[in-house]
């Protein structure tokens, strides 16, 4: 699934190539992407002749800012978008084409159609789920000590699934939480109510320093990720924890183990990230 750095690449990419554009119509061949309005009808009317002055991200979400309208859209395992033009060849897993003006078009592809738009006066968007759902966003100003910690330091979670929770902070995936707590050096396993404000004040630093590292390498590609016209993030080639399952520990050299947290695989050394009382 592409967490943040990923999205963050997928937002450059696209606004060096459809800022500037008008939507002449879209064609929803998949409906159940469309979550607001609930009419796919009324999606495409309102989204016709609307031009779009930018593209923002929240978290996962990539926003396009339209003339009256944002439009919310998160990619969830494995959506992906393209600019083509219309007599290149496409595929059955594009399930939205947005054709513009100038004769391009923009491709939403989704091999596993769970990925989702919604479409919101700009005035509301902010105000409406999913994004009135999100924490902070690490890069915004929200994203404080004062506002998480306590946050954190309330819940009796471990802290890998407080991290993943996009309500507490937008944006974290699994592969970025466990580079995130092996950079503090706190085991997964750690409950919230557990941690200082030290260590806290780490964890929330190690995870902006984690992320902003992979934006600045492009994201990381893992499975079967790349970014919209087929670029590959060279962040995996930094991966300390995350796939590392069996190699030795860049810090100490025992070995990477795997283990599963709430059946997500988490990855961890056992000497650097030590449980407390083990």
């Amino acid at each position: 699934m592409p967490e943040l750095p990923e999205v963050e690449t997928i937002r450059k990419t696209l606004k060096e190539l459809v800022v500037g554009e008008t939507i002449q119509q879209a064609t929803v061949t998949w409906p159940k992407i469309i979550k607001h309005p609930d009419d796919v009808q009324r999606f495409t009317e309102l989204i016709k002749g609307e031009y779009i002055n930018d593209i923002r991200r929240k978290g996962k979400f990539l926003l396009f800012e339209l003339t009256n309208y944002t439009l919310v859209s998160h990619l969830r395992m494995e959506g992906k978008y393209g600019v083509f033009k219309p007599h290149e060849e496409t595929n059955k897993h594009v399930h939205v084409v947005f054709d513009f003006e100038s004769g391009k078009q923009l491709r939403y592809q989704d091999v596993r159609k769970f990925g989702t738009m919604h479409l919101f006066p700009k005035e509301e968007a902010e105000d409406q789920k999913p994004l009135s759902q999100l924490g902070p966003d690490p890069f915004e100003e929200t994203y404080a000590m004062e506002n998480i910690i306590p946050v954190i330091q309330k819940s009796g979670r471990v802290i890998k699934n407080i991290l993943l929770d996009q309500q507490v902070i937008a944006g974290l995936g699994n592969i970025y939480v466990d580079e995130t707590l092996y950079r503090a050096k706190i085991h997964p396993l750690r409950k919230g109510n557990s941690l200082t404000d030290l260590e806290l004040k780490s964890i929330l630093k190690e995870a902006k320093q984690t992320l902003k590292e992979a934006m600045e390498q492009g994201g990381t590609t893992i499975r079967s990720y790349i970014n919209s016209q087929g670029q590959i993030g060279m962040f995996q080639q930094q991966l300390f924890a995350y796939g590392q399952e069996d190699t030795p520990c860049k810090r100490c050299g025992y070995p990477i183990s795997k283990m599963k947290v709430s059946n997500r695989g988490t990855h961890v050394c056992e000497v650097c990230q030590r449980f407390p009382n083990s």
